[in-house]
């Protein structure tokens, strides 16, 4: 499992090659998967393939969305406020899961925030429900795009683990 973490890294490129039903669904299953508080289930997933859509997704961010440029396929992350007020810590771990599961399959993605974020013109969540027609009660955490890589990069090394960030017992203990 560290090995599958040390590797993925965020990829912002993509190879034009539509990615296989069965692919998604293997991703779509590790979000579905994902531990929730509860088990209220509160996470829920929009695919999205049209290439239309893609770029009008990604004009819902001012800046920080270009890995919708060449993805195949996005997927929206979800939650619904009314079921659980830790929805969005429970879409975090399920894309979480989601971007590993698509490591192991040698795909790439790139969690891209939209919580929290604005669009030139509104808020970011507003402007994806507009787009995908998502009820109100539903929070906006994220886009997953998703392909296989266009672009290399270097995993990440055993240093890279900062444990002076570690306290033992209280702050300020290592």
């Amino acid at each position: 499992m560290l090995e599958l973490i040390k590797e993925r890294r965020s990829i912002r490129s993509f190879k034009e090659e539509k990615l296989s039903e069965e692919a998604v669904k293997e991703i779509l299953r590790a979000g579905l998967l994902a531990p929730t508080s509860k088990n209220k289930k509160p996470v829920e997933f929009v695919v999205v393939e049209d290439r239309e859509t893609l770029s009008r997704l990604k004009f819902c961010k001012d800046k920080g969305s270009n890995g919708l440029d060449t993805a195949p396929c996005a997927i929206v992350v979800i939650g619904d406020a009314e079921k659980s007020d830790v929805w969005v810590e429970d879409a975090s771990i399920a894309t979480a899961f989601m971007q590993l599961q698509a490591e192991s399959m040698g795909l790439g993605s790139v969690w891209i925030q939209m919580r929290k974020r604005r669009s030139c013109s509104d808020d970011s969540e507003k402007e994806v429900r507009k787009v995908l027609n998502i009820p109100d009660k539903y929070g906006v955490l994220d886009i997953l795009a998703l392909g296989y890589k266009n672009e290399l990069k270097k995993p990440y090394e055993e240093d890279d683990a900062d444990f002076s960030k570690v306290h033992f017992e209280s702050y300020g203990r290592k």
